[in-house]
């Protein structure tokens, strides 16, 4: 039976995960939804009470009954690369994709209706305090009173946009960025604006969840976290770093596996900061995030235990330990921040 991955063609990280499904011996068809109609095509059947469906992709037929499992990764709007691309296009071609691909019994990762949830940064909040992971405090609004209500309670923010894309698209990211202390807040009447207590993080954490299998890396912060000038965002900080593995403290993986079990999510990508307590805040869940940079340099096999996940391998491992520990909160309850818009 034949794994489906659904990304772009300049995916590294998906790569790694069909060099492990080819070394199996377990067919691979990857494709890009933004490719159909033309380098992508399908066809599906309803007669007699049996759906029958079928993939192409550069001349090679699947059949959609001989999936073992999808991998949504990264994949492109379908039919943005049509030659008579449009919005009703698009909406067509998705609907006919996923639609079809709804009618088999292959294992996703992740399911698209589970997936268009997760991408909610007010919800993921939400669900990060409900499974007992610190939150720091957190406001989304388009009033600037409350805003600066907010503010005067705690004058240590930062701003991050709150669906996490850029304006432009493109692939492009919004750094998280500090809010002035002067800052008067009313432009956040022209759109939801997401402030949150700034973490006085030491390090950040990527903890990377394949079905159970939990992969933790930290990354030392590179300055000290009282510099009004430093790089809140790891992604846009050239001094951090390195990534090292890590294991997760007990608390903080039995939150996260209630959070995946909660989201119906088979991947997930957490982003965390590490105050100097140790402790580990909530920051962000991607459920499509990527891997490759974490693998490339803790040499955690993430790609392999995508791959085991994919061919349905995985079940009954045992979550993979990492080296290097990290204190643990365990004498007593995590902390998760209260008060207005913490959630």
């Amino acid at each position: 039976m034949t794994v489906l991955i659904l990304t772009s063609e300049e995916d590294v990280t998906a790569d790694m995960a069909v060099v492990e499904l080819n070394g199996r011996g377990i067919p691979v068809l990857r494709l890009d939804p933004a490719e159909l109609p033309g380098g992508v095509d399908v066809s599906g059947e309803y007669a007699h009470g049996v759906f029958q469906g079928h993939l192409s992709v550069a001349g090679r037929v699947v059949s959609m009954g001989g999936l073992r499992s999808i991998w949504v990764r990264r994949p492109g709007v379908p039919a943005s690369r049509a030659g008579a691309a449009s919005a009703w296009l698009t909406q067509e071609a998705s609907q006919a994709l996923y639609g079809m691909l709804r009618c088999t019994d292959a294992r996703w990762m992740n399911h698209p209706d589970a997936a268009s949830q997760a991408r909610h940064k007010p919800w993921q909040l939400w669900l990060a305090r409900e499974c007992g992971l610190p939150v720091p405090a957190t406001l989304i609004t388009t009033f600037p009173r409350i805003a600066r209500e907010f503010a005067e309670r705690y004058p240590d923010l930062v701003v991050k946009p709150v669906s996490g894309a850029h304006p432009g698209d493109g692939g492009l990211a919004v750094p998280t960025t500090r809010v002035r202390p002067d800052e008067d807040f009313r432009d956040v009447a022209h759109g939801p604006t997401l402030l949150q207590r700034r973490v006085r993080k030491v390090a950040d954490i990527r903890l990377t969840c394949v079905g159970d299998r939990l992969f933790a890396a930290r990354a030392a912060a590179a300055v000290d976290a009282d510099d009004a000038e430093a790089v809140v965002d790891v992604r846009f900080d050239p001094g951090a770093g390195p990534w090292r593995p890590v294991s997760v403290p007990r608390r903080v993986a039995e939150a996260v596996h209630a959070y995946l079990t909660r989201a119906q999510l088979a991947y997930g990508a957490f982003d965390f900061g590490e105050d100097a307590d140790g402790i580990w805040w909530f920051l962000e869940c991607n459920q499509s995030g990527q891997f490759g940079f974490v693998e490339i340099e803790t040499g955690q096999p993430i790609g392999r235990a995508v791959a085991e996940w994919l061919a349905g391998e995985e079940l009954g491992r045992a979550p993979t330990p990492a080296p290097v520990p990290v204190a643990e909160a365990a004498a007593g309850d995590l902390p998760r921040e209260a008060g207005p818009g913490s959630a």
